[in-house]
């Protein structure tokens, strides 16, 4: 007699948390993913900042589930599911499921601006960060080939969007990458012609933090020298420049945007209620409505804590998985599923070297011990042995000889035809 079998779409913190979380359970569990890796995304800026190689913080899902040996892996895009007959649709066939578990993540949100998806970059996978890396690089190349000042300036000009942690440590990195790096490769750069700039259309930064912490995070970032600017909506950017919603003109050649992510579209596709960013809405059990064999957790479930959604964050979605492998654990002994608790781990953010905020409990840290917490605690996190080593190296290089090692253009070539 067959096991029943769980298919869980999508490879992330949610989803692979949930299938480890299965492994001594009777079931098969197949894994599907449009990537054969698995994105630590916390740490992607700094592979957009120079300071990791992309294989240090990404690692092959099949590495990672191969001690389960109930669970298996399929590299193939979800383009849909048949929720009666219990299919999942992928672009290479159908797959069959006793329980389907949703966990497709979020996506950056361009709020239907054309403009901004155009030319603006996103920080959400893994050749995004590359691409700003990728643009970083290339902008200080060219501006060696211009003896326009105000041209040269336009090239050295660096727009963050988006106030929360990603932004804020991605302007932080890129200050940090330009004044401590980039300044002894070139060794006639101006800096005065460099700016990072980071927006944010709200008064405050680290809007989930609170008050002390925002200001600290703020006063560090501008004696890293990042320029800070509140309430300033971006209405519009082109090729050259990017124009604020009160008619301000920031000329820059490279936006990177962190101001906003939705959910991916597999629950529209689906025909299941959406809320607010796309998110799936679910049971408190984290359920989909009507269908109880379907499970919705990660970015890409609205659940909430009383009237209040859940943050994207990833210990939400850890947690959502854990409960979620508890809950099929469960219904195959025939009891009943119970309501998901999320337990606040606590929040934090680093602006750079020796700089960091953490709101953790009772416990608030700024500065240098805000940092040290904040590196112990991504440092564990990391999501193999063989990286934490690297990484650890990595920082440490970083950290005495104000050299990030990584400073390569790198494109990919063109795809062949089979």
């Amino acid at each position: 007699m067959s096991r029943p079998r769980v298919v869980i779409a999508g490879a992330g913190f949610a989803g692979l948390t949930c299938a480890r979380a299965l492994k001594r359970a009777p079931v098969d569990v197949l894994l599907v993913d449009r990537n054969n890796y698995h994105l630590f995304t916390p740490l992607l800026y700094q592979v957009a900042s120079a300071l990791l190689d992309p294989g240090e913080i990404a690692r092959p899902v099949r590495q990672l589930i191969r001690p389960l040996h109930n669970a298996d892996f399929l590299l193939a895009n979800v383009t849909g599911a048949d929720l009666e007959q219990r299919r999942l649709l992928t672009d290479h066939g159908p797959l069959s499921y006793d329980y389907l578990v949703l966990a497709t993540g979020s996506r950056s949100d361009y709020f239907g601006k054309a403009s901004l998806a155009h030319h603006a970059f996103g920080l959400k996978e893994l050749d995004e960060g590359l691409a700003v890396r990728n643009r970083v690089l290339q902008r200080f190349e060219e501006s060696r080939w211009t003896t326009d000042r105000e041209e040269r300036r336009s090239l050295l000009t660096f727009v963050v969007v988006g106030g929360g942690p990603t932004g804020v440590e991605m302007a932080g990195a890129l200050s940090e990458l330009i004044s401590l790096v980039l300044r002894k490769d070139y060794r006639d750069l101006d800096l005065e012609l460099v700016r990072v700039i980071l927006l944010e259309a709200a008064g405050m930064l680290l809007g989930t933090f609170e008050a002390p912490l925002r200001e600290a995070a703020r006063r560090s970032l501008e004696k890293k020298g990042v320029e800070v600017l509140f309430n300033a909506r971006v209405e519009d950017v082109t090729a050259g420049s990017l124009r604020l919603a009160d008619g301000h003109e920031i000329f820059a050649s490279t936006v990177i945007w962190t101001a906003g992510v939705r959910a991916s579209d597999i629950g529209s596709t689906l025909g299941l209620a959406v809320g607010r960013q796309a998110r799936v809405e679910v049971m408190p059990t984290l359920q989909a409505p009507g269908h109880p064999e379907v499970f919705v957790i990660g970015d890409l479930a609205g659940a909430v804590d009383g009237d209040t959604p859940l943050p994207m964050f990833i210990p939400v979605a850890m947690q959502e998985g854990r409960k979620v492998a508890a809950t099929i654990r469960d219904l195959l002994r025939n009891y009943g599923a119970t309501n998901f608790r999320f337990k606040d781990p606590g929040i934090m953010a680093t602006i750079g070297r020796n700089s960091a905020v953490a709101q953790l409990g009772p416990v608030r840290l700024t500065g240098f011990l805000g940092w040290m917490m904040w590196l112990v605690v991504h440092l564990v996190n990391v999501i193999s042995f063989r990286s934490r080593i690297i990484v650890l190296i990595n920082w440490a290089w970083d950290y005495v000889f104000y050299d990030r090692p990584i400073r390569l253009i790198v494109r990919a070539g063109d795809a062949k035809n089979d």
